[in-house]
């Protein structure tokens, strides 16, 4: 039996069909360009890659093309569940949910927390119910995984009517991925993750690190919007919220145009006047390009303070974890940043760090010093168990 993930963004759909014992993959595949020209369904199934055009380019299209490739491969009849990556949650949710209209009004609720976000999601599950009536389907909530920090750690110094009338708190985002390669950690290290304090850097377009106590959240980098925290690919990560007045004074700019700002035009891009893609910069940088030397130097000195950071809310640290596509591949990024965390009593062996990219996870310290390992995450999977785990619930 299989279990169809889907993760619906604004313009692009991600999809996997997988049986969530073993992980095997029936097929996944990538939806781009919905709404514009040139909409297409790139699918990977038994090792051979094909695109589908996409004609008018929206969801409905998508599934559409999906119904038909099953049927094709005689798979329709053996998806038994959906399961859907959510982004925001808010404080409604906890653990994955069996999406019902009470559920899904909770979700579009959420919706001013994840504007860019959770409508993308809402069409996306409604589609799927068009096209699979009757089959149960999941939401698996970024957001929820952080549902066990600790108020003192969720809480913003910010009046309180804005917290109980708007739910202005720290929430956090990548718990599915933090989950996954926490679990994955632990069993790399041979230890029982009940006994792990472990700190899970999540890097990526988007970047976050969290603190895992046993398996729980305790802490994390993203806030009540997934801009608050670590330097990224084109978000700026924290700044004085000062500076949203200053800019639009000096600037000329809108509210709306400094978020977007932030959101669109910072980070790596804004700092390297460049790209916001980490292996371009690490090039750049080699060749003596400045804006792209400083772009790594102050995403490399960010993510260690935040790591340090975390330490507070473990009170000690058994091992850090690297993933994403810049954890799983910039060996560069990952010395630089141990080479700053002597204070945890971080050692990176380089032949090690050398061998763990391009999917090859592995231990990277040195024996003796903090634990260290680069894991590769995997939410499709995470989100096909939890879907399981939920529907097996009474």
């Amino acid at each position: 039996m299989w279990t169809l993930v889907l993760n619906c963004g604004s313009s692009s759909v991600k999809v996997a069909l997988l049986n969530p014992d073993s992980g095997a993959p029936a097929l996944s595949g990538l939806a781009e360009r919905l709404g514009a020209d040139g909409a297409g369904l790139r699918l990977d199934v038994g090792g051979e890659r094909h695109t589908l055009p996409l004609a008018g380019g929206g969801y409905p299209e998508v599934f559409a093309a999906l119904l038909a490739e099953l049927d094709a491969r005689g798979l329709r009849g053996d998806v038994h569940a959906v399961g859907h990556r959510v982004v925001h949650g808010g404080e409604a949710f906890s653990a994955p949910a069996v999406i019902t209209p009470t559920v899904l009004d909770a979700i579009r609720a959420c919706s001013a927390l994840a504007p860019l976000h959770n409508p993308a999601n809402i069409a996306g599950i409604e589609a799927a119910q068009a096209a699979f009536p009757g089959l149960p389907q999941v939401a698996v909530f970024d957001t929820a995984f952080h549902q066990s920090m600790p108020e003192v750690a969720y809480r913003y110094a910010v009046p309180d009517a804005w917290y109980r009338q708007h739910g202005v708190r720290r929430y956090g985002f990548h718990g599915t991925s933090h989950a996954y390669v926490a679990q994955e950690a632990a069993r790399m290290l041979g230890r029982p993750l009940a006994e792990l304090n472990l700190v899970t850097a999540h890097l990526g377009n988007g970047c976050s690190v969290c603190a895992v106590q046993g398996g729980r959240s305790v802490d994390t980098s993203m806030g009540l919007t997934p801009l608050e925290g670590l330097v990224m690919g084109t978000r700026s990560g924290d700044v004085d919220p000062g500076l949203h007045d200053f800019i639009a004074r000096q600037a000329g700019l809108t509210l709306d145009g400094v978020t977007a700002a932030l959101n669109r035009e910072s980070g790596l891009l804004g700092l390297s006047g460049l790209d916001s893609d980490m292996r371009e910069l690490e090039a750049a940088a080699t060749r003596g390009h400045a804006g792209a030397r400083l772009a790594l130097d102050v995403f490399v000195y960010r993510l260690a303070k935040a790591v340090a950071g975390m330490a507070v809310a473990l009170g000690h640290v058994d091992g850090l974890v690297f993933t994403g596509g810049i954890g799983e591949n910039a060996v560069t990024v990952r010395a630089a940043t141990l080479a700053r965390l002597g204070v945890l009593g971080a050692g990176v062996d380089d032949a090690a760090n050398a061998r763990a990219v391009r999917g090859t996870p592995g231990v990277i310290s040195v024996p003796g010093r903090l634990s260290t390992v680069v894991v590769n995450t995997n939410e499709e999977l995470m989100i096909a168990r939890e879907t399981a785990r939920t529907l097996a619930r009474p």
